[in-house]
């Protein structure tokens, strides 16, 4: 398990809250956490990807797009070998998933989704960060995604590039994205 909040944000709580004892202060570092997600984490995992779908990206496609599109919820078994196959990541607020993302071993960004409650507060970011040091770890040159319209601005903030547009089969459906990758840079 990844503690999110380092000695260094530890540090800082406490210079700006000097009035809260060092027990409180855990406390609060500890109530967000990225950490590996199992099987046992799927019926949450497939519930917040079936939310998200339909409160988020409906913004940027049609109905019948999203809930084709949000209908992969209820593959469960697809669901439990990626979290098994991939470097498959939750991040928690006070043990509730509000976050999820996931890499495959040759970079490829499959999975980036924050809760629709929870949108803005930096936790994709957070994901992302520690999606891009785990394919650092597996020697890969570049991470590459197929992006939604709805993701698109939040990877090009993060150093992502468009190599193309695309129209990508979801069930019924091909769906607008756009093939995106980083090249990373090697932290040895």
């Amino acid at each position: 398990m990844v503690v999110v909040a380092s000695q260094t944000i530890f540090c800082e709580l406490q210079r700006l809250y000097p009035v809260v004892s060092d027990v409180k202060m855990m406390i609060l570092v500890k109530m967000k956490k990225i950490r590996q997600a199992t099987k046992s984490d799927v019926k949450s995992i497939t519930e917040l990807f079936y939310e998200t779908i339909q409160n988020i990206n409906i913004r940027d496609y049609s109905k019948e797009e999203v809930d084709d599109w949000s209908s992969w919820s209820r593959d469960v078994e697809k669901w439990e070998e990626e979290v098994v196959e991939q470097y498959f990541v939750l991040y928690e607020i006070e043990d509730k998933i509000v976050g999820f993302s996931s890499i495959t071993k040759d970079g490829y960004l499959d999975f980036m989704f924050t809760h629709k409650d929870f949108q803005g507060k930096g936790i994709a970011k957070r994901m992302l960060t520690e999606l891009e040091k785990k394919a650092i770890q597996q020697g890969n040159d570049f991470i590459y995604s197929d992006v939604s319209i709805t993701a698109k601005d939040f990877f090009l903030s993060q150093g992502y590039k468009v190599e193309k547009q695309q129209l990508k089969r979801s069930k019924e459906r091909e769906l607008i994205n756009f093939r995106m990758t980083k090249q990373l840079k090697d932290e040895k």
